[in-house]
C-alpha cells in the first residue's frame, strides 16, 4: 500500500461522523458478547456431558460410581434386602458357621472388584468366627478374560485351590489370558492336564452363567456388589461403610 492510500485510508476514519461511530462501536460490542456467551454456554454443555459413555449391553446396567460400569438413566430400581442363602457346594473363606455372610457377586478384571479385596481380608481378619465369605460370579461382558477367568476358579476350585486361584488372579488382574491362567495353575500345583482339561472344554461356564443371572435376579447391576446377610453394599465402598453393614447384621 502506497503512502497516499494509507493517508486516505487514515482521513476516511478520522472523518467518520460520531453518530455512525458510536452506533458502529455499539454493534461491535454485542457481536464480541454474543461470541463470549456462545462459547461460554458450549463449555459449560462440555463440562456436564463429560466424556463418558453408556453400554447398552444386557450385562450391565451399572449406576455406582465406584463400581465398573456404565451409567444407564433407566436402571431397576435395586432392592434393600433381599433373601439370599449360600448353596451347597459353594466355597466359603471364613467360619461356614458365622453368624453374618457376606456373598459378593464380582469379576476378576473388574479394577473396582481388586480394590475391594483388601477391605474384605481386613474385615475377615477383625471380625474373625463372625463372619464369612462366598464369591459369585458376574463376569461383564466387556471385560474380555473375565468368563474365563472366572471358569478357571472353578477348574482350580474341583482340585481344592479356588481361593488360591481367586487370589492369584486378583493380584494379576492385568494378565488373564487363558495361557496366564494355565500358568498359574502350575504354579498353584494343580494336575495342569486335569485343569487344562477343565478350562478347554468350559465345564464350569453354565456355572458362571447361572451365578450372573441370579444376580441380575437379585439387582446387581455392577460389579463388585457385596450382599451383607442379603443387605447390598454396591461397589468398592470404605472400610467403614462395610463395618456399619455388618454391625448392623449382627445385632438384628
Amino acid at each position: 500500500m502506497s503512502e497516499h492510500d494509507q493517508e486516505n485510508k487514515e482521513n476516511v476514519v478520522y472523518k467518520t461522523p460520531p453518530k455512525i461511530a458510536f452506533i458502529l462501536g455499539i454493534l461491535v460490542g454485542v457481536s464480541v458478547a454474543s461470541l463470549t456467551a456462545f462459547g461460554l454456554t458450549y463449555s459449560l454443555l462440555r463440562a456436564e456431558t463429560g466424556d463418558g459413555t453408556t453400554n447398552t449391553n444386557a450385562k450391565v446396567a451399572g449406576v455406582e460410581a465406584n463400581t465398573n460400569t456404565a451409567v444407564v438413566n433407566t436402571a431397576p430400581t435395586v432392592p434393600t434386602k433381599v433373601d439370599i442363602e449360600v448353596k451347597d457346594g459353594e466355597y466359603v473363606r471364613g467360619d461356614a458357621n458365622a453368624a453374618v455372610t457376606l456373598i459378593q457377586y464380582s469379576d476378576f478384571e473388574c479394577s473396582y472388584c481388586g480394590r475391594v479385596q483388601p477391605t474384605l481380608d481386613q474385615l475377615l481378619e477383625d471380625y474373625d468366627g463372625q463372619i464369612n465369605l462366598v464369591y459369585r460370579h458376574f463376569p461383564l461382558s466387556f471385560h474380555t478374560t473375565a468368563q474365563k477367568a472366572a471358569e478357571a476358579s472353578e477348574c482350580a476350585g474341583e482340585q481344592g485351590k479356588f481361593w488360591e486361584m481367586h487370589d492369584m488372579m486378583f493380584a494379576n488382574q492385568t494378565a488373564l489370558s487363558v495361557d496366564n491362567l494355565k500358568s498359574y495353575a502350575k504354579d498353584l500345583g494343580l494336575s495342569t492336564s486335569q485343569f487344562d482339561s477343565c478350562l478347554d472344554d468350559g465345564k464350569f461356564a453354565q456355572k458362571v452363567e447361572d451365578d450372573f443371572n441370579e444376580g441380575a435376579a437379585y439387582g446387581v447391576q455392577g460389579t463388585p456388589a457385596t450382599f451383607v446377610n442379603g443387605t447390598m453394599v454396591s461397589g468398592a465402598q470404605p472400610y467403614e461403610n462395610f463395618q456399619s453393614a455388618v454391625e448392623n447384621a449382627l445385632n438384628e
